[in-house]
């Protein structure tokens, strides 16, 4: 009886690792909790970062855009890069992580994409991702100054008028800002010598448009040359708008980079500032679709 129980309890023994063995092997399909398409649990509830490099001027009107896109894609954190779009086109080129880009003007684009004229994209870089590169908005060049007008500038006539006499402090952009690329054409447009005046002491820079925006605002200068909707956004007093025959179309085109990591989720934030929410935004600022 002895030796029947003792073979007994043996046996219970074998079954009970037996049974712990089994359980503690887990097929690696038995184990996917995720839907159909595979994605599991943890990585449908990840959130995807989206780097934006804008141009200085759509500081505003994308941080009210990213509050909205919040609640379109709840799963996407946007993350901006504001400066001027010469700054922004470097940075790309020297390797900084960027999933968007949105210029204030053709050049900076064309200089990072391959399709571009070799003209303009003279060192054969390619970032753009091909059939993402869309004109996204429109802006205004005006002429603004600060409270109260001292010297009186009511047109870029004016303005001329006043270079040449060299009684008047204007701001502008650096040369290789697209807002400072506008105002040497208008410079150009009325015979001015920029060198000439700069050495003069009758042009004061501004690294983006922003750094102008705020020489005006202060009262440091005279007038200043910016664009209409960071006039509107600082309040400030417009008192001519170029032509294009002045300095041509201020376009800003946008696209995906070649070198972003989350092109889809990229793709689809471009896709959006293209709607009738997104555009109503840039609009109360006075941005306008490219018609």
């Amino acid at each position: 009886m002895k030796k029947f129980l003792a073979a007994l309890l043996a046996m219970c023994m074998v079954c009970s690792l037996a049974a712990c063995s089994s359980g503690g092997t887990t097929d690696p399909a038995d184990s996917n909790t995720g839907d159909e398409s595979g994605n599991t649990a943890e990585s449908s509830g990840a959130t995807t970062e989206v780097i934006v490099f804008a141009a200085a001027s759509l500081t505003e009107t994308l941080e009210q855009i990213a509050e909205d896109y919040k609640e379109v894609a709840p799963d996407v954190t946007l993350t901006f890069n504001f400066d001027s779009s010469g700054t922004l086109k470097t940075q790309i080129q020297e390797g900084a992580d960027c999933d968007v880009f949105i210029s204030a003007a053709q050049k900076q684009m064309d200089q990072l994409d391959a399709n571009a004229d070799p003209a303009v994209n003279t060192e054969g870089l390619d970032f753009v991702l091909r059939g993402t590169r869309l004109d996204l908005l429109e802006n205004k060049v005006t002429l603004a100054v600060p409270d109260g007008n001292p010297k009186g500038i009511d047109s870029f006539d004016s303005l001329a008028q006043h270079l040449q006499a060299g009684d008047i402090l204007l701001a502008m952009g650096n040369s290789d800002v697209p807002v400072g690329q506008y105002t040497q054409k208008i410079l150009t447009f009325y015979g001015l010598d920029e060198a000439a005046l700069a050495n003069a002491g009758c042009i004061t820079y501004g690294t983006n448009v922003k750094e102008v925006t705020t020489q005006v605002r202060e009262g440091s200068v005279d007038a200043g040359v910016i664009y209409a909707t960071d006039a509107f956004s600082d309040g400030l007093t417009v008192v001519d708008e170029a032509t294009a025959d002045m300095c041509g179309q201020v376009i800003y085109p946008a696209a995906v980079l070649n070198t972003s990591a989350h092109q889809e989720a990229a793709q689809a934030f471009l896709d959006y500032l293209s709607t009738d929410e997104a555009m109503a935004v840039f609009e109360s600022v006075g941005f306008s679709p490219v018609s």
